[in-house]
Order: structure tokens, then C-alpha cells, then sequence
């Protein structure tokens, strides 16, 4: 069986096995337009519900690196993701699968392909950034002190796809919250402003119109454990009404002509700012609300947990 083969045959078995009935919400949970509960304290929104594992693969320094392997997951239909870890090197993150036993055999599957060599089992709920970007020192990339370090590939190891080959895992769990910092708002928008500054190349040029912004706010409620809609006219259906002078750490916020006309979404992080993806290509940044071209073109906002 060749290489192509070989991958298409993956790539099917991974959807299924993501595509599960059951994936994207353990059984206990009941979906309906009534607020549902997760296995702990935060309670959901209609359309909400916790993340299962997730597969992370990739200790790529070059973000280029990071981009054409997303982007081949991406080709293949799996809804990937690329983002940058405190020590400045990107993982790949994808799947929404309902036992780390699934997780595991999926990530099996890439490493017999010769896709990957090593990944990492994301257990739901993992808090991945709980705090604010922290100032730049002069700890080399290489220092191993750093949670979830794993030192890269030596030069010139490839694989099949030309992608640099990962070294062994040795991921440590991220340190806890600190007081004050475990409410889930507060992480989302921490973890939003971690993305600052990455050139967003997710989503194709057939995406439907919103699609590119409203996968990134889908990529930072993933890091958070929540699975929410995919694009932004589902994501502004879904949740809770937020009035906007009521907007805390972590809710979106739309903007469009009307409500049946939604085509952007960003997360708000306080102080009047929301973080956004512009277009396919530009960088993330940060954004005021106040901003008179978002000013005029503000629909309204969504909360998705209390």
C-alpha cells in the first residue's frame, strides 16, 4: 500500500473515531436549550459542552513548520491547530475523542504512518495558560525548565512529509492555577492573548464567510476544554446574551451589519479590548471595541459558562 494510500486510510479511521457519537460530550451530559452541567462546577450553555482528549504532536520552532503540518491535517479534513507554548516552540493540537484509550490508538496510527514520532494525550479540562504572557527573559529555548518543554529535532532529521521528526516526549502538566485564576472566563482571555502576535494561517479559501476568525476563538475554547460551534453565525447563536457593559474576561463578542449578518468574532480580555484574527495570513492582535469601525459594526456579545 503506498504512502497516499496509507494516509487516507489514517486520516478515515481518526474522523471516525473523533466523529463518534458521544465525542464531543460525555454521556452524562444532556444536550437542550437549557444550561447543562459538566462533570465538574462550571456549568454550560445551550450548544456547549466539554472537550474530550486531544492529540499534541510537534515541537517545531519555525512556525512555518507548524503551518504546513496543520495545514496537511487540515487538507486531510481533521480541524487542527497550531499555537505557541511558553518557551517559544509550537505544538499541533487536534481531535475530540471520548477516552484517552481512543486518543492514544488514533496518535498510534500517525506514529506507524510515520507521520510523528512522539505526541501527547491532552486530557479535558487541562488548564494550558492560566496566567498572563509572561515578560520575555534570557532563559535559552533550550532550557528543559520550562513545563511542557521538548528540546527539537537534530537538524536535517526528517520525515515522509519533509516535516522536522519530534524528539521523545518529555512534557510535564502545566503548574496549577494560582488563586484568583481559576475562573474559566479569565483563562480563556489569558489564553487569547498567548496568540497574539502568531500569523493566522487556519481554515481554507472555501471556508464559509466568518470561518477564519471564528476558528480561532474555536482553537482558544479547545485549549480550555470547551468545544463550542465552529463558525461565528453558530457561535453568536449559541451561549448566553451578554449586554456590553457587561462584558467580563473571555466572552465573544460579534460584529457584522445585523444579527443575520455576523462575519467576525473576537474574545474579549478586558479594558475595553478584544483579541481577533483579522484575515487568513495577518497576525492576531489585540483590538478596541471602542474603535469606531468596530464600534458601528458591534451586534452583540455570547457568555458560554457560568
Amino acid at each position: 500500500m503506498n504512502h497516499a494510500v496509507r494516509t487516507g486510510v489514517l486520516i478515515a479511521a481518526i474522523m471516525t473515531l473523533t466523529a463518534a457519537p458521544g465525542c464531543a460530550t460525555p454521556p452524562s451530559l444532556k444536550r437542550g436549550n437549557a444550561e447543562i452541567r459538566s462533570g465538574s462546577s462550571v456549568k454550560y450553555a445551550k450548544g456547549v459542552s466539554s472537550l474530550g482528549f486531544a492529540i499534541q504532536m510537534g515541537a517545531f520552532s519555525d512556525v512555518k513548520n507548524a503551518e504546513r503540518f496543520t495545514t496537511q491535517l487540515q487538507a486531510k479534513g481533521i480541524e487542527a491547530f497550531y499555537y505557541r507554548k511558553d518557551n517559544g516552540i509550537y505544538a499541533v493540537r487536534f481531535g475530540d475523542f471520548p477516552s484517552r484509550e481512543k486518543a492514544r490508538a488514533a496518535a498510534n496510527r500517525l506514529v506507524a504512518d510515520r507521520l510523528i514520532e512522539s505526541y501527547y494525550i491532552a486530557p479535558p479540562r487541562e488548564v494550558v495558560f492560566s496566567a498572563s504572557k509572561p515578560a520575555p527573559t534570557h532563559r535559552p529555548a533550550t532550557d528543559t525548565r520550562l513545563p511542557g518543554y521538548r528540546p527539537p529535532a537534530p537538524a536535517g532529521r526528517t520525515n515522509e512529509l519533509g516535516l522536522p521528526v519530534e524528539a521523545p516526549e518529555t512534557a510535564r502538566p502545566a503548574p496549577p492555577p494560582k488563586a484568583g485564576e481559576r475562573d474559566m472566563g479569565f483563562i480563556a482571555a489569558r489564553t487569547a492573548e498567548r496568540f497574539v502576535g502568531i500569523p493566522y494561517q487556519w481554515g481554507g479559501d472555501t471556508v464559509v464567510d466568518g470561518m477564519d476568525c471564528s476558528g480561532f476563538t474555536r482553537a482558544v475554547y479547545n485549549l480550555c476544554g470547551i468545544n463550542i460551534p465552529r463558525t461565528s453565525r453558530e457561535q453568536f447563536k449559541a451561549g448566553n446574551a451578554i449586554p456590553k457593559e457587561e462584558l467580563r474576561d473571555g466572552d465573544l463578542v460579534f460584529f457584522g451589519t445585523s444579527e443575520s449578518s455576523i462575519n467576525h468574532v473576537g474574545i474579549y480580555v478586558g479594558n475595553g479590548k478584544f483579541v481577533h484574527a483579522p484575515r487568513r495570513g495577518e497576525e492576531i492582535r489585540t483590538a478596541s471595541i471602542g474603535e469606531s469601525y468596530f464600534e458601528r459594526r458591534f451586534v452583540g456579545a455570547r457568555r458560554y459558562f457560568q
